[in-house]
């Protein structure tokens, strides 16, 4: 925590202080694994705000930080610090509590700082990658262990919740976002989270998912076929396929997030889809299941040691269906490293 606390009050000067009330950056800086708190960070002081719920718990995880009741109020709390300019996280701050904490905090001034804060969250440590790492094999095992129950006749809901049951026993302790899956024509919504509808044989089903592990996300997608596949989907998976593995291949550490994103981009353009892949090629992973850097056509970032990105080409044909195959990687000394380790050819059931 020190290196990270560090890192920041180089950033906004060490006669300054920072204020954090959103969870991912109460967690990434403090430990406390709670969103029913607030910190207060300066280059001497270290304060975690929180309520008598919470006190046992934020004295464990956050034991570097002085623990303020809630209670004793904003006035009393803001007369401990000094410093009068106070950077604060102007996307995650309601405005009523902003205009709140202006009333109650006498002479102070706020700044919003939002990339600056969640700047240090982009490059992971090595203990960070570990648990991404773990959190990902995870997923990776609650793939092939849904590959020998999975069978047409179940709906998307049940396939789902026996998914997210297995994760949790092997370690989970939540999902990192309302589980996809979309079968058939329903494959044509990118965030077709799990329905009621009936998977059939013959169709396609797309899975993405991921778990919560040791406060980390894993993101991970793979589409199936029930039974044989017909030569449209046989095509469709196979240019997607192609163009997730030119990307795996081609990107580099130093290589920009656009230039990734075209290197499958471009193979499914060459194939007669480009309107049918509209988002990024993928996006950071961490705290958060989407945090930056991205990669896609916009982006301005490199690839940094520490990163870690999805990537994730599809192809989405209304009235038809659709296929995405998304894996996690990360930048390892200097190395691109692929997390997620369950296949990718193309699975009959």
């Amino acid at each position: 925590m020190q290196s990270r606390i560090d890192k920041l009050i180089a950033a906004v000067g060490d006669r300054n202080a920072v204020f954090i009330s959103g969870y991912p950056n109460i967690y990434y800086y403090s430990g406390f694994s709670s969103e029913d708190a607030w910190l207060i960070i300066s280059a001497d002081r270290r304060i975690l705000i929180t309520d008598s719920r919470y006190f046992v718990q934020a004295a464990q995880q956050a034991p570097d930080f002085d623990i303020v009741k809630y209670e004793d109020g904003w006035e009393k709390i803001f007369k401990a610090v000094p410093e009068k300019d106070i950077y604060i996280e102007e996307n995650v701050m309601t405005y009523g509590f902003y205009q709140e904490l202006k009333k109650k905090s006498g002479d102070k001034r706020f700044h919003g700082a939002q990339s600056v804060i969640d700047a240090p969250r982009r490059n992971k440590d090595k203990d960070e990658l570990k648990i991404i790492a773990e959190a990902e094999e995870i997923a990776s095992r609650a793939f092939l262990y849904m590959l020998e129950r999975m069978h047409p006749g179940q709906t998307e809901r049940e396939i789902a919740l026996e998914l997210e049951m297995y994760m949790k026993q092997q370690g989970a302790s939540r999902l990192s976002f309302e589980t996809i899956a979309a079968s058939g024509v329903r494959g044509a919504m990118p965030h077709g989270v799990a329905s009621d509808k009936t998977v059939e044989k013959g169709e396609l089903l797309t899975l993405d998912f991921g778990c919560v592990y040791k406060g980390y996300c894993s993101d991970m997608t793979r589409t199936v076929v029930f039974g044989s596949p017909d030569a449209k989907q046989r095509e469709i998976y196979d240019i997607v396929l192609k163009a997730q593995t030119a990307a795996l291949d081609g990107i580099y550490k130093g290589i920009s997030c656009s230039a990734a994103d075209l290197l499958a981009r471009e193979i499914i353009k060459d194939a007669g889809y480009e309107k049918n892949f509209g988002h990024a090629l993928g996006h950071s992973v961490g705290i958060e299941i989407h945090e930056k850097p991205v990669f896609s056509p916009k982006s301005k970032d490199t690839l940094e040691e520490g990163n870690v990105l999805s990537v994730e080409p599809g192809i989405y044909i209304e009235g038809w269906g659709g296929v995405r195959i998304e894996d996690l990687i990360a930048v390892i000394d200097g190395k691109i490293v692929d997390l997620s380790t369950a296949s990718k050819t193309m699975i009959q059931l």
